[in-house]
């Protein structure tokens, strides 16, 4: 008992935290000169405007002009200076800005190394203490730092990517802002020297700035910032009021022309709506393996490896309760779409044997589950 009031404490605790923690925006890109710091600044700018106490930490403008522009009139705390190696360095001053408490700060590289002998490792680090403190952050990121994704960006662009920051701290973020641009505006921003200084943009026109490299990476920062945007559903929206993904269950029996039929035309809806589906057989006593013959066992394997192939998950459930059972299972599954073959009438015998299938048509008529027929 005294093991579940401290767990009980613990987690008033958190919520506690969880309630005093500043807010975490993010923004994030495919590559180096999108625009990330630029609209980091704008948006600092509308807020001091608004009258937000917003104070620079850290910002790295790599001279381009357009964003230095937008720097003027925003309070800068100070970096701090350090020796490292017999050079003097500059890093953000994380105890001043913890001092000053500003009601938001701006904060750049998020993916940053802090110079040996600093407090935290990573910048990301000093990040996750300043919004522990209280104070709202506003930071930009790359695609190509995720930890996750490592393998594949180096895949991709062929360099190896040192500084990288674990998923978990996109997933803190209360926002996750995508700032997007086409192959053909970034690489044009490149040649008009807006992203590196003009003696360096040859060499980068050869190697990261090539256009199916910015595709693919474009790609990956789509799909990252989608699915943030899902979680945040999932975990934040109650599930009676949430739009729910479209997913779809498909029902096969042995029959294997009709089976064919419901497996690729749910696949199509699938890929329509770009969402997951899965394939349910449900194996009656009467279709035990020792009572249908080796041709419909076949059938049914090679129809299951079909789903799969197409994408499907596979679920095969022994009941003697047809109806029943694909309620439950879309049910579990959080299905918003049944899909059953035309019915014969051997099928109407099994499901009209009882009472389970006027049931089954009352609960659909309460929730939100179609029932498709294919031909």
């Amino acid at each position: 008992m005294s093991e579940e009031k401290e767990q009980s404490v613990e987690h008033f605790l958190e919520l506690i935290k969880r309630s005093r923690r500043g807010k975490f925006k993010v923004y994030i890109g495919m590559s180096a000169g999108v625009g990330k710091t630029y609209r980091m600044l704008l948006e600092a700018q509308a807020l001091m405007r608004s009258g937000i106490d917003v104070k620079i930490g850290y910002i790295e403008t790599h001279n381009r002009k357009e964003t230095v522009t937008q720097l003027e009139g925003l309070p800068l705390i100070p970096r701090r200076k350090l020796f490292y190696k017999g050079k003097e360095l500059e890093e953000m001053d994380l105890k001043a800005i913890i001092s000053l408490r500003p009601e938001v700060v701006i904060v750049d590289e998020l993916a940053h190394t802090n110079i040996e002998g600093s407090k935290n490792e990573k910048r990301w680090q000093d990040v996750v203490e300043i919004l522990n403190a209280g104070i709202n952050v506003i930071s930009a990121v790359n695609i190509q730092h995720m930890e996750s994704l490592n393998e594949e960006v180096e895949r991709i662009t062929g360099a190896t990517i040192n500084e990288r920051i674990p998923d978990k701290v996109l997933q803190m973020a209360d926002e996750v802002v995508n700032i997007d641009l086409t192959a053909d505006e970034l690489i044009d921003r490149l040649k008009e020297g807006k992203i590196y200084d003009a003696t360096k943009v040859p060499l980068a026109l050869s190697n990261f700035f090539q256009s199916d490299r910015i595709l693919q990476l474009r790609e990956l920062a789509l799909r990252e910032v989608a699915h943030q945007v899902e979680r945040k559903i999932d975990t934040e929206i109650p599930k009676n009021i949430k739009l729910r993904p479209e997913l779809f269950l498909a029902c096969i029996s042995t029959n294997d022309a009709s089976a064919k039929v419901i497996i690729r035309k749910t696949a199509r809806l699938s890929s329509y709506y770009r969402s997951k589906w899965f394939l349910l057989y449900v194996q009656t006593s009467r279709e035990s393996s020792d009572k249908i013959n080796l041709a419909s066992q076949r059938h049914l394997i090679n129809n299951m490896k079909l789903a799969t192939q197409l994408g499907g998950e596979v679920l095969k459930i022994k009941s003697d309760n047809i109806a029943k059972t694909i309620w439950e299972t879309a049910e579990k599954h959080d299905v918003t779409t049944i899909c059953i073959g035309k019915p014969r009438f051997k099928f109407y015998q099994v499901i009209m044997k009882t009472a389970i299938f006027t049931q089954l048509l009352n609960k659909m008529s309460k929730t939100d589950i179609d029932l498709v027929i294919l031909s």
